[in-house]
């Protein structure tokens, strides 16, 4: 009997595609797979995504993967590459590659390429982690244009650093920013992440690199993906494995961190932080069992969890438990943990079997 699963829902995903390429005022929209593709695998979300213009992952191994997969489509290296035999390996590999800093544009302007790279300049508009200053960026791109290695026209990119929040001013001084820094350059534009593309039309630009919405959960940790058409596409279930009677003012777990305060009915269900559920997750943490929401008690083990059924509860042994998916938000239950969705998906072990719904 498989315990602990994700069930990945492939329609879900080409639907949640269609969606955001709808949403967006652009006819372009990158698939964002980096991290495994946020915990769901790449080389799966792929293979389903043939529909989709680009993929995006952050390095180079993570690309090389895709294409030993027989993955075709363009991709794109979100950090770029960090030496001359990465750039060798993009160029012959057909990878498109970021320029954020000094370095990377000496590497691409001094190495010998046995085919030329289509070339994205990162331009840093105020997240302040990676790109350049706008006042350099006239600099980059008469050196990048000189050189025999770049293909086609320079292309432009920016990441935002708060565009989930819909109230903040600084996102459309990041817009203005980039706007203005590359208004003169030919070639193509991209600053919109997911919350870019819910939230903020004017960010849309040429195209827009769709990374959590992709997989139905919304970049706002006040609402959830269904709220703007999307579907989830990872569930997280599991089985009870037990049933216990639970005295009054009895703990469970380690640590006896709870009791409860009346007779109930304890659960007892196969996950726990080796599966990659939060071992922090607190007492009062929703799951769903036959139908209903019901509360986490006692500290997250290893490989168990136990659950408050209630005195009149008629569960049993082997039925199902979904820890978040198409019952039960995982946008909830990670303001409950106090994380974000990202973190839960990405942090799954590979004791969770993945299971795949086909198209």
């Amino acid at each position: 009997m498989i315990t602990a699963e994700a069930v990945i829902d492939l329609n879900a995903l080409r639907h949640n595609y269609a969606r955001l390429k709808e949403i967006s005022r652009c006819n372009r929209v990158i698939a964002v797979i980096k991290g495994d593709a946020y915990g769901h695998c790449a080389v799966e979300v792929a293979k389903a995504l043939d529909i989709a213009d680009t993929f995006a992952v952050s390095r180079i191994e993570e690309a090389m993967e895709l294409r030993t997969a027989g993955i075709q489509q363009p991709i794109l290296l979100l950090e770029g590459c960090f030496c001359r035999e990465d750039l060798a390996v993009a160029s012959e590999l057909n990878f498109q590659t970021v320029i954020h800093d000094k370095t990377q544009l000496e590497d691409l302007v001094a190495i010998r390429l046995s085919q030329p790279i289509i070339t994205w300049l990162k331009v840093d508009t105020g997240m302040h982690r990676l790109g350049v200053q706008p006042g350099d960026v006239s600099e980059y791109v008469e050196r990048l244009s000189n050189s025999s290695n770049i293909k086609g026209e320079i292309n432009f990119v920016s990441h935002f650093s708060c565009a989930d929040d819909k109230e903040s001013s600084v996102t459309q001084h990041q817009i203005d920013v980039f706007e203005s820094v590359i208004a003169d350059f030919p070639g193509a534009k991209s600053i919109a992440n997911s919350a870019g593309i819910l939230f903020w039309d004017l960010a849309h630009f040429d195209q827009v690199r769709a990374g959590i919405a992709l997989y139905g959960i919304s970049p706002d940790e006040n609402s959830i993906g269904s709220e703007y058409g999307l579907k989830p596409v990872m569930t997280l279930q599991s089985k009870l494995i037990s049933v216990r009677e639970h005295g009054a003012g009895k703990p469970v777990g380690y640590g006896e961190i709870w009791k409860s305060s009346t007779p109930t009915k304890i659960g007892v269900v196969a996950m726990g932080y080796g599966d990659g559920y939060p071992r922090l997750a607190p007492s009062g943490t929703p799951i769903w069992v036959n139908g209903r929401e019901v509360p986490i008690v006692g500290r997250v083990s290893m490989d168990m969890i136990t659950v408050d059924l209630g005195l009149d509860s008629q569960d049993r042994v082997g039925d199902s438990v979904e820890f978040w998916g198409e019952n039960l938000p995982i946008e909830k239950v990670a303001n409950e943990v106090g994380t974000i969705p990202y973190e839960l998906t990405i942090k799954l072990t590979k004791r969770v079997v993945k299971t795949y719904k086909a198209l």
